[in-house]
């Protein structure tokens, strides 16, 4: 059994591709299975992979073109190690990454393992550093929803029937939030492993009619929540989740399309969505108990100056 199984979706990346494999078939770890899904690439990506193919510990597969949430998906069936990790296409990971990841799990027993990682633009990098919380409560409040800088205990993914929702953006946000209730013990490497690769190209910088797939991800979250009967024990985590994903990186990308009155009908959305789910959330414990510059500027948002805001970002 391998002791990491990586999973890596592929489309149309052929200036990133070759540096991504590289960084996985020369990890320290040399017990570690490369899963490599092609979605339909159109570019020369094919071509490119095809020379590492000889590496016994990688599994090529192609498919039609299903999106980053269902080549993810895909992949899992094949994975046979111990814990699976995701690697996007254009990024990369330190040699060291799933070697330090493994052996933190091991010896902490752990169901899962995240790491820090590097923002990577083309003239400078940015150090991400996160907090190291205690428990599933904190988790849903601190964490960073980032699949790929973490590794998970593959039999939690299989028994808990655990995937990304195929179709939609923002996948890495319901994957984790319907992770980590599952989750007993988590661990942490404070050392950047990832290069988090920004393109200007990439669906995380395009804002259009599909920023929207936001509120049908939060969505899905509650009513998994609904559904395992767990809701009113992360009620509390939830709102704020909740509240802080959609009035700020949100309500930032909305800002950001350029269809006038798709703009408006999504900001108008977002105030509805926010105080029809969640009317009580300016009374949240985390709101008041973290006294940040974002829950300092949560709290002083009212109907007056959410316009005000939206218009400024």
């Amino acid at each position: 059994m391998p002791k990491v199984s990586v999973i890596v979706p592929v489309y149309n990346v052929e200036n990133y591709i070759e540096k991504c494999i590289d960084s996985l078939v020369n990890q320290t770890l040399e017990d570690i299975q490369i899963i490599i899904v092609n979605d339909g690439s159109k570019d020369s990506s094919k071509e490119k992979i095809e020379k590492y193919l000889k590496d016994k510990r990688i599994i090529y597969l192609e498919k039609e073109n299903g999106g980053l949430s269902d080549a993810r998906n895909y992949g899992i069936p094949y994975a046979k190690g111990e814990y699976i990790g995701f690697v996007d296409s254009d990024d990369y990971v330190e040699k060291t990454m799933f070697e330090k990841m493994y052996n933190k799990a091991v010896k902490e027993n752990s169901d899962m393992v995240e790491c820090d990682f590097l923002w990577e633009y083309p003239s400078k990098t940015k150090i991400d550093t996160g907090k190291i919380y205690e428990g599933k409560k904190r988790g849903i409040v601190e964490a960073r929803v980032v699949a790929w800088n973490k590794i998970i205990k593959r039999q939690i993914l299989e028994n808990e029937k655990i995937e990304f929702p195929k179709g939609l953006r923002y996948e890495d946000v319901e994957f984790f939030y319907k992770l980590i209730p599952n989750l007993d013990k988590i661990s942490f490497i404070k050392e950047p492993l990832v290069h988090y690769v920004q393109r200007d190209t990439s669906i995380a910088n395009t804002q259009n009619e599909r920023t929207a797939e936001i509120f049908k991800v939060l969505e899905n979250v509650i009513n998994y929540y609904i559904e395992q009967n767990i809701f009113n024990e992360y009620k509390e985590e939830l709102e704020y989740s909740y509240t802080r994903i959609l009035l700020c990186s949100s309500l930032k990308r909305i800002t950001q399309i350029k269809d006038k009155q798709l703009r408006k009908a999504l900001i108008k959305l977002t105030w509805k969505n926010l105080n029809s789910k969640f009317p009580n959330w300016k009374q949240n414990k985390y709101l008041k108990e973290n006294k940040t510059l974002k829950n300092l500027y949560i709290k002083s948002i009212n109907k007056i100056t959410f316009s005000i805001y939206s218009k400024l970002f």
